[in-house]
């Protein structure tokens, strides 16, 4: 097989600067306690996103079973059917709230709040520059190693 460099090319770019240069008044512990916060959010983004997840999943399995309960009327199940529709169909997933509304409530009182909270870090500490940590990373990681094969 032939060497992975030529199959590949190199990923050391040691002619590339700093994606993102932190402000001099940052030191190392700063920038990896605002990467730590951003990661967080990450994990709140993710959140959020399953969260729209559940709330698409819910709808569609709300739809399908009105398809279903018409089709067990239209199969001579009328009496089940309008028992399925008013135990079921329209059904909030918890007391008080169908999915659009947590999703909405997650918005309002979680995720727009987290967001401030990381920006303003952000704006306070690396003077609103997005991803430090993992510039610096990435600048670190795409040295060449020390030695014969550098």
């Amino acid at each position: 097989m032939a060497d992975l460099r030529q199959l590949f090319g190199s990923a050391k770019h040691p002619d590339r600067s700093v994606a993102r240069v932190r402000p001099p008044s940052s030191d190392d512990a700063t920038v990896s306690a605002v990467g730590q916060l951003s990661a967080a959010l990450e994990v709140v983004e993710n959140a959020r996103g399953l969260l729209y997840n559940f709330h698409r999943l819910s709808g569609k399995a709300d739809l399908a079973l009105q398809e279903a309960v018409t089709a067990l009327a239209e199969a001579g199940h009328a009496a089940l059917a309008a028992e399925i529709t008013e135990v079921l169909v329209g059904r909030d997933v918890i007391p008080g709230r169908w999915t659009f509304e947590i999703v909405e409530a997650y918005d309002e009182q979680y995720w727009e709040v987290f967001r401030a909270v990381e920006a303003k870090v952000r704006a306070d500490l690396s003077d609103g520059v997005r991803h430090v940590y993992e510039a610096e990373m990435k600048h670190a990681e795409q040295q060449p190693l020390p030695g014969p094969d550098s």
